[in-house]
């Protein structure tokens, strides 16, 4: 496969479809295509993540997934947090597209969702939690790169949760965090999936 999820523009021929599950006990149906990540379901990681979430504290503010494919991390977020407000944003303009539509079809109203190489449609903005399931296959640079801007994104006390394989990176990424923020704690680990946490002071 030449297709990448982490692409602009898939060239995947687009192949909709509908399914439902459950996250945190709670009912969510999505419309996911070709071309984007973990398309035929929600993946372990990103549910080890949602699950994760509620387990430390955050300040006041809006929370930012940063790659949030076609949302599950993002709305369950959202709906489980009305009183948050979650900026979303993709490179990936189909994953965009579904996102938005499944926040329609799970009535989450408290969202942005944005297409965004990275950070660059949130430009200027300060968030009290980026949450992130970073796009292995774009590579290490691009992973260690989302992990130095999100301390720019963050405001004072505000925390970067992220989950990564072991096999995948991992104890590197473990690594970049302690380095650029000076702390940093493993919260989560099950089937070789860590969920990493850092927090700006």
């Amino acid at each position: 496969m030449n297709d990448h999820y982490y692409t602009a523009q898939p060239s995947a021929k687009s192949n909709p479809h509908k399914w439902e599950t459950t996250l945190k006990g709670e009912a969510f149906t999505f419309l996911s295509d070709a071309g984007v990540f973990s398309k035929e379901r929600v993946d372990f990681g990103s549910r080890l993540l949602i699950e994760t979430a509620d387990t430390v504290d955050y300040p006041a503010g809006d929370w930012l997934d940063m790659g949030c494919g076609y949302g599950p991390i993002g709305l369950s977020l959202a709906k489980f947090h009305s009183d948050k407000h979650i900026e979303m944003v993709d490179i990936n303009e189909r994953a965009v597209e579904l996102a938005r539509e499944n926040a329609q079809l799970n009535e989450v109203k408290n969202v942005s969702i944005h297409q965004s190489n990275l950070f660059e449609e949130v430009e200027g903005k300060e968030f009290a939690a980026i949450f992130s399931n970073p796009p292995i296959r774009a590579g290490k640079k691009v992973v260690h790169q989302i992990l130095e801007e999100a301390k720019d994104f963050l405001k004072s006390g505000g925390r970067l949760m992220i989950v990564i394989q072991k096999k995948q990176g991992a104890p590197s990424a473990k690594a970049k965090m302690e380095a650029l923020f000076g702390n940093v704690e493993r919260i989560g680990l099950d089937k070789g999936y860590w969920i990493l946490t850092s927090q700006k002071q």
